[in-house]
């Protein structure tokens, strides 16, 4: 792409005898407008995406929220921890997140974050799975802050993740485990994060995910195709009548 500036030449007596051209490269100003297009639509399909799981959100706590200031601190919580993944995606253009800035932004917050180790190789996650599994991270964190290691002076959590099989065929497999911790009386079920951990994050990147506990923590496994995960292949669609169907509840659930 040029600029083209054409002027008259004229002679002494002010008849023109020719032109001139001057022709301007201007390849980067509109290669720095295409980017920005670029970047408003994807800034608008993202912040749709995230209302639609904000709103989720919302009618989901609510239903078991006993008190309207329990209802305003888990929603605040849960719109923060969006909004977390949300400033590692602009601060990266739009094109990933790394899994270990996801889980350190997710767990900086509460604290005690240098109990967690992380390993597995280098892995960009697409937008859509630092969305969700920013999500799923945020339901380890809050649930490990209240009742599991980052409560207490005592355990520790390992992060660790591998990518398994034959080319167009890989595996992406992720493990968070919480070691001697404080010792749980009492486990619930169905709760708010239980249903993410199993089910909704697990579901955006078509895998499948287990989540156990014993008396001194959780273990949550995720199990899906490295291509539903990569910065490079990135799954958008959201069906939010399935959203709908899977998320319920407001709590983790365990309860010392």
């Amino acid at each position: 792409p040029v600029s083209l500036t054409i002027s008259p030449v004229r002679n002494a007596v002010g008849q023109i005898v020719g032109a001139s051209k001057i022709a301007r490269d201007i390849s980067v100003a509109k290669e720095n407008e295409y980017r920005i297009r670029m970047l408003m639509r994807e800034v608008n399909h993202r912040v749709k995406n995230q209302y639609s799981v904000i709103i989720s959100m919302i009618r989901e706590t609510s239903k078991r929220s006993s008190t309207p200031a329990q209802f305003e601190r888990q929603v605040r919580e849960r719109i923060m921890a969006l909004s977390l993944s949300h400033d590692l995606l602009v601060s990266g253009d739009w094109k990933g997140a790394t899994i270990f800035e996801l889980l350190l932004a997710q767990a900086k917050p509460f604290g005690n974050e240098e109990r967690i180790s992380m390993s597995g190789p280098s892995l960009t996650l697409s937008p859509n799975a630092v969305q969700y599994l920013g999500i799923a991270f945020h339901e380890l964190a809050t649930n490990s802050a209240k009742y599991g290691v980052l409560s207490a002076a005592v355990g520790t959590i390992t992060v660790q993740w591998k990518v398994t099989g034959l080319v167009g065929q890989k595996q992406f497999q992720l493990i968070w485990k919480e070691r001697d911790g404080p010792e749980v009386q009492t486990i619930g079920h169905g709760g708010f994060g239980s249903v993410v951990l199993r089910r909704v994050a697990p579901a955006a990147v078509s895998g499948t995910g287990v989540l156990e506990h014993d008396s001194h923590g959780v273990t949550w496994t995720l199990q899906a195709p490295l291509t539903q995960l990569e910065a490079s292949v990135d799954s958008e669609h959201v069906d939010q009548r399935a959203l709908d169907q899977v998320m319920s509840g407001h709590e983790f659930g365990i309860v010392p």
